[in-house]
């Protein structure tokens, strides 16, 4: 070990830093799947009105923004014998897998009172291994070139996790269905099993994520003592490039989640598509991770954080627009289609995969201010403000169905509800993204600002 790395500043092994992007791959399994399917499930199959569902899941995340410091908090306060943020990974990953299974049996149906239990449940348990991952990043090491490539092999790993959901799903659901179906098949014993297979690639990938990780940056048991809840709210106030960071989260996650929910039903019903076509418009919501994450590190150094950010949001807005132009036409091939959303997603992808790797920088600048490394209680914020974004998501998308009077009973729809569903893939992404353009220009913390911070605090250690 360098006299560097003895300063925090470690380098990882290809090993390591691939055992860490699986706790996003695993987590994605479960997270991609209720932001894409769930809504679709419950209101095609469960038998539920999609009014309801907008309410269950505004529950859902009011709930989880009153948790999130909570658990932030406890993280952060708490040094279990398995690692302060890891020992979750396990604690947690067997119950959350369990509820996410129970998210997509159809025993009870139509019981919203089922439906409330499991997921509520699920997603508060969701969060218990969600915010101990994200601080997670920031333990490892306080090197920004290597949390760069952290944050590319997370984000690659987590949308091998999208693609898996959003290409495998359709597909192993159509290969567990008896009978031929048009559109996306709606037998609820083949969404169950699919659902379980799943949840048990992503418990072994969790175990798998906790097994490669070591944690050598954290607060000491002294300071552990001191952590109160209330330091969440202080850290806002004091802490300007997480003010920033924030309000990305809030509209890039809106975003993510009113388009995700909106892809089942415009596949079918807008495209009148097979579960294959499907399974291909989703799985190019995430095919440009594979190319673009791993040249992140070098788009960062030739164009600076700033300008990749304007870059990849503007080449989303245009993907958009081309959606929104190509599903327009009389009758429009396919493979257009596809070329949208794949352009679209490129954008989408490396923004919002990228912005992560901010968290650690805006933990460092609350550390040099402060004097605490609260790296539970900051992923916790950003953690309130992205259950901010999908609960925006989670209330558009089917009070926008519920306005233009989707009808789940037929493929075919009105043409006001074709638009509707348009605006949700299109329209109303674009213009969060416009906004998002505007927050990310107010973020200040350059590397070289950074490299000063994490130096100085080191010097201080």
């Amino acid at each position: 070990m360098n006299h560097q790395e003895s300063k925090g500043f470690y380098k990882l092994s290809w090993l390591q830093r691939i055992g860490f992007g699986s706790g996003d791959l695993a987590q994605n399994l479960i997270f991609q799947t209720t932001c894409m399917y769930l809504l679709f499930f419950y209101t095609d199959i469960y038998g539920l009105d999609a009014v309801d569902v907008s309410v269950m899941f505004t529950v859902g995340n009011v709930a989880n923004v009153i948790w999130d410091p909570i658990v932030g908090a406890l993280i952060d306060k708490h040094n279990p014998r398995l690692g302060k943020y890891r020992a979750y990974l396990v604690y947690v990953g067997i119950p959350l897998t369990g509820f996410a299974i129970l998210c997509f049996w159809n025993g009870f149906a139509p019981s919203l009172l089922y439906a409330y239990v499991t997921y509520i449940a699920m997603t508060l348990l969701y969060t218990f291994i969600n915010v101990p991952y994200r601080a997670l990043n920031s333990s490892l090491t306080r090197d920004t070139d290597e949390i760069t490539i952290l944050t590319s092999v997370r984000m690659f790993m987590a949308n091998c996790g999208g693609l898996a959901v959003g290409s495998g799903l359709p597909l192993l659901i159509a290969y567990f269905t008896n009978e031929e179906a048009e559109g996306l098949p709606k037998d609820p014993g083949a969404w169950f099993t699919t659902m379980t297979i799943y949840g048990l690639v992503g418990l072994a990938l969790l175990l798998f994520c906790f097994s490669q990780c070591k944690e050598r940056v954290v607060m000491d048991a002294k300071e552990s003592a001191n952590v109160k809840v209330s330091d969440l709210w202080m850290e806002f106030f004091n802490n300007r490039p997480l003010r920033v960071i924030a309000f990305f989260f809030v509209t890039a996650f809106a975003m993510m989640s009113i388009g995700n929910a909106a892809g089942a039903y415009f596949i079918n019903s807008n495209m009148r598509g097979s579960a294959e076509q499907l399974s291909i418009f989703m799985g190019l919501g995430s095919a440009p991770s594979f190319i673009f994450m791993p040249l992140v590190p070098m788009i960062k150094k030739m164009v600076g954080k700033k300008n990749m950010f304007y870059i990849f949001l503007g080449i989303a807005i245009v993907g958009m627009v081309f959606l929104y132009v190509v599903a327009k036409m009389d009758h429009p091939a396919m493979w257009m289609v596809y070329v949208a959303q794949f352009v679209k997603s490129t954008g989408v992808i490396v923004a919002t995969g990228y912005m992560w790797a901010l968290v650690p920088e805006v933990i460092s600048y609350g550390e040099y201010r402060s004097g605490k490394r609260i790296a539970g209680i900051v992923n916790a914020l950003t953690g309130i403000f992205f259950k901010a974004g999908m609960t925006l998501g989670s209330v558009v998308a089917p009070a926008i169905l519920a306005y233009v009077a989707y009808n789940p009973e037929s493929i075919e729809q009105t043409p006001l509800a074709q638009e509707g569903i348009l605006w949700l893939v299109c329209v109303i992404p674009a213009l969060l993204l416009l906004l998002a353009i505007f927050i990310i220009s107010k973020y200040e913390l350059t590397d070289d600002v950074i490299d000063k911070i994490n130096r100085e605090i080191e010097h201080r250690a």
